[in-house]
């Protein structure tokens, strides 16, 4: 079995597949604190305005459109950059490591996020689909 051939197959339908599931799972943050489903206690209280509440649109809208795969380069730099400042303010102030002050995720996501905005939406997003 060749998996250079195999690789450079599926490398763009699975760069559009890592979109749809993080855009997914992105998602979640989002309707916890929008729409609280589900319902997370903390959450309970949240105000559009504070930052996890601004955070919680970038998170519900950014979520369907990396889905979607519209704008997609323009949104994943801008949930990126959500991540980054997510890092920052909530979770390095708790400690250096990522695994001790429960920050791994929002690292992921912003790294994630990065690539996406460099390496586009792959062949199945409808910002594939408006080029042709």
């Amino acid at each position: 079995m060749n998996f250079d051939a195999l690789g450079a197959a599926w490398a763009p339908r699975l760069l559009s597949v890592l979109r749809i599931m993080t855009g997914l799972l992105f998602l979640q943050h989002g309707t916890a604190k929008l729409l609280k489903i589900p319902t997370i206690p903390m959450f309970a209280n949240l105000s559009l305005t504070s930052p996890p509440g601004i955070a919680g649109i970038l998170e519900l809208v950014g979520g369907v459109l990396m889905i979607l795969g519209l704008f997609t380069r323009s949104v994943a730099f801008i949930l990126s950059g959500l991540m980054a400042v997510a890092y920052f303010m909530a979770h390095a102030p708790r400690g250096f490591y990522p695994i001790l002050n429960a920050g791994e995720l929002a690292a992921l996501y912003c790294f994630v996020f990065l690539y996406i905005a460099a390496a586009g939406p792959g062949p199945w997003s409808i910002d594939a689909a408006r080029r042709k």
